[in-house]
């Protein structure tokens, strides 16, 4: 069993985007986990999150594919355009979530903002 929630969770919501399925139930989950999930709910990646005791229950919206970003880099604000063209498919296809002093944001935000920090995944 793997120490990273988020990796994990991330990896079962691609395994079962590509089998088809359009939602998952994770065991195991976090706060960082579910601040990740408000983000992408508000970019329409996923229709909804729910948590039922200890278990969460994620329903697929647009998404077609997230990884997390292992080893989690720490980018300043002129970096962030290169991280952007190395993990999204196109310029404004996708969004790369970023951990900040602020908390979590979308690589868009955190430029707006001027402000820097730890990658944590990225979606299309």
């Amino acid at each position: 069993m793997s120490q990273d929630i988020i990796s994990d969770a991330l990896n079962q919501m691609t395994n079962a985007k590509k089998a088809g399925k359009s939602f998952l139930v994770v065991k195991r989950y976090s706060k960082l986990l579910l601040s990740i999930l408000a983000l992408v709910k508000l970019k329409g990646y996923i229709k909804s999150y729910e948590v039922n005791g200890k278990s969460l229950k994620i329903e697929f919206g647009k998404l077609n594919s997230c990884h997390p970003v292992k080893p989690r880099f720490f980018v300043r604000v002129a970096e962030i355009d290169k991280y952007a063209k190395r993990y999204l498919p196109a310029k404004d296809l996708g969004i790369i979530i970023i951990s900040t002093s602020q908390g979590i944001m979308a690589h868009q935000t955190c430029q707006e903002k001027n402000i820097g920090g730890s990658l944590l995944a990225y979606f299309y």
